[in-house]
């Protein structure tokens, strides 16, 4: 089972290939305050179908490149976003 992620596109610039940013929330280990945590993924967009600002689904996959290892599988809906 490949590993999936929920984010949104900050960059469409590159053929193919979209940066998708994903937020998660953490928690500091002493003052227990939480804070957000933002990681980039590349990933394989072959229609270029995704445009910036869309919230998307990327899962795990062979590599497409030198740092590319995410796939696009579906762009989502602001109501699956919240789920």
């Amino acid at each position: 089972m490949a590993r999936t992620l929920r984010g949104t596109v900050t960059s469409d610039k590159m053929d193919k290939t979209v940066v998708v940013s994903v937020a998660r929330v953490k928690t500091h280990p002493i003052y227990r305050k939480k804070y957000s945590v933002t990681a980039k993924f590349k990933a394989h967009d072959a229609d270029n179908a995704y445009k910036t600002g869309d919230l998307v689904e990327i899962a795990e996959s062979r590599p497409q490149s030198a740092t590319k290892r995410w796939v696009v599988t579906r762009k989502l809906t602001t109501k699956e976003l919240e789920s």
